[in-house]
């Protein structure tokens, strides 16, 4: 008898702002037979957004993408009120170029001829029903693209967001995680747009990580162990800095992992906001209640998304590390 034909992979735009583990996750998805990556929009955050689309093009160049299959589209500078000090840059956290200033060449290709919003509502309306977007910067681009399609959260298969912190503290201030504190505006808006939509915060991201003995064993381990070890030394020092941590945490990767095997995850369904402004600005709450809340508020007519609040983190760790070195 022969073998049933494998599975179509699902079509995949990364939304992104590399960063040391957003190029562990975009390089993930090349040696994930289950995703097939056809786009890549860039915005600020880890790095200015230039730089971002800079490091995006590195990557695709790496994994062999040709730039015609996975193109790069540049996005937004600035949050949507272009009033958010997390439109600072963190350097501190991956280096003056965002890989750990390694000295890494310059790209040999260019960018799209639209935005990253125009490319993601072009995509998705391309392809209904099989794009998944996966947000691990700054929501402001995907802002932009309901913004431009306000009908499309029920078009893309799903959305995955890297963001937040729900039960835990963040790691901008007390209440904020970075990427929701880098536009609390867009975040609420993408949140509260469509419940294809899962969400990954702190909650589970700080207990993924690769210890300092692991990033040395990744040094000649398929098309990409070196380079990930060799940008990761920057990461690692900010870990050990800050935490005290000989490893670092693997937000990014863990993300991808939700992408490819969501069933590593403990998913709590309910609506989410995000604080605005204030001391608590960026800060995600959920409503996990079965039936909400009575009478009329901000809460009234928001979609339930999904929540990752565990992980079989030994499973996920062991499949970023997989996927990085095959």
């Amino acid at each position: 008898m022969a073998e049933a034909d494998s599975p179509e992979p699902r079509l995949l735009i990364i939304d992104t702002d590399p960063g040391v583990d957003d190029a562990m996750a975009i390089l993930m998805a090349a040696n994930s037979p289950e995703v097939r990556l056809i786009g890549i929009t860039t915005v600020y955050g880890n790095v200015p957004t230039a730089l971002a689309t800079q490091n995006a093009l590195r990557l695709v160049e790496m994994a062999g993408w040709a730039h015609q299959d996975v193109p790069v589209a540049q996005g937004a500078a600035r949050s949507l009120k272009a009033g958010t000090d997390m439109e600072r840059i963190a350097d501190f956290v991956h280096g003056a170029d965002g890989f750990g200033d390694v000295g890494l060449p310059p790209p040999r290709g260019s960018p799209a001829d639209c935005s990253a919003a125009e490319f993601i509502v072009r995509t998705v309306n391309a392809h209904p029903g099989r794009v998944t977007v996966l947000a691990l910067a700054p929501l402001t681009n995907i802002a932009q693209a309901l913004m431009l399609d306000p009908a499309l959260g029920n078009k893309w298969a799903e959305l995955v967001v890297l963001g937040g912190a729900f039960f835990t503290n963040g790691n901008v201030n007390p209440s904020a995680e970075a990427n929701i504190f880098g536009d609390p505006d867009a975040a609420d808006l993408v949140l509260g747009a469509t419940p294809r939509l899962r969400v990954l915060g702190l909650d589970v991201t700080t207990h993924c990580r690769l210890s300092g003995a692991d990033l040395e064993a990744l040094k000649g381990r398929g098309r990409f162990g070196s380079f990930v070890r060799d940008i990761s030394q920057f990461y690692l020092g900010f870990h050990k800095e800050w935490y005290d941590l000989d490893g670092i945490m693997l937000h990014d990767p863990t993300a991808m992992a939700a992408v490819l095997r969501p069933e590593l995850f403990e998913w709590r369904s309910g609506a989410v906001r995000v604080a605005c402004e204030g001391v608590t600005k960026g800060h995600t709450v959920m409503d996990a209640s079965p039936k909400g809340f009575h009478g009329h508020h901000g809460w009234a007519e928001r979609p339930r998304v999904q929540v990752a609040l565990g992980a079989r983190r030994e499973e996920v760790v062991e499949l970023i590390r997989q996927r990085l070195t095959a």
